[in-house]
């Protein structure tokens, strides 16, 4: 049943990856291994243990930098956190949590990474993540989505938003270890600065 929902699921998730909630059945169904290496990554990581211990969940924002830039964020693009899918082919509960943790996750890194929600800041935010994670869906998407891309775009993604991304990826810290909650006031480029994240090399608000 699982291998039928994946395939399906990554078949939707591949060529739409606003499909929310194909992209989150992909996530859970071909992610169990690489879900146990970042939990265990999590729990050695004082940060991270803590993260898994209280499990803190991204939906009140107080002010602050950091909250400011993320609100703005969502209301830009018209994405909230709490219309991430729940959690339902993932049986082990903390694993469960990872996954979840994951999805809302996944804003706040193109707030940090300055990328907007068109087709090519998506593909940018997921080679990122596939380079910290090493989740299937993340891979996947970084290599299957650029088809969508026009010539423009994917000259631009290949030629520099992709080793800017790759490099990002390698240099920050692992973002599950994180504590968004307790750093909404903080500066954003501050916040950059320690987790040794650069500028993007292009703007790319207008492509697609």
């Amino acid at each position: 049943m699982k291998a039928l929902l994946a395939a399906g699921s990554a078949a939707m998730a591949l060529y739409d990856p606003y499909c929310h909630d194909m992209v989150a059945v992909l996530g859970e169904t071909t992610g169990h291994r690489t879900l146990k290496v970042l939990r265990d990554q999590m729990r050695r990581d004082p940060k991270g243990a803590q993260i898994l211990q209280e499990r803190p969940r991204i939906s009140t924002l107080p002010e602050g930098s950091l909250g400011r830039e993320y609100l703005r964020f969502l209301d830009v693009n018209r994405v909230s956190p709490d219309t991430r899918a729940p959690t339902r082919f993932v049986d082990e509960e903390e694993l469960a949590y990872v996954i979840q943790r994951y999805r809302e996750v996944h804003d706040m890194l193109h707030t940090l990474l300055g990328m907007p929600t068109n087709i090519l800041g998506e593909m940018v935010v997921k080679r990122f993540e596939a380079v910290q994670t090493g989740l299937p869906m993340c891979i996947l998407g970084a290599l299957f989505g650029p088809i969508q891309l026009s010539a423009q775009s994917l000259q631009v993604l290949v030629s520099e938003l992709i080793p800017w991304a790759v490099q990002n990826g390698h240099i920050a810290p692992c973002v599950f270890n994180l504590y968004y909650e307790r750093h909404w006031e903080q500066s954003l480029r501050a916040l950059r600065e320690e987790l040794g994240i650069t500028a993007p090399p292009v703007h790319i608000q207008g492509l697609a």
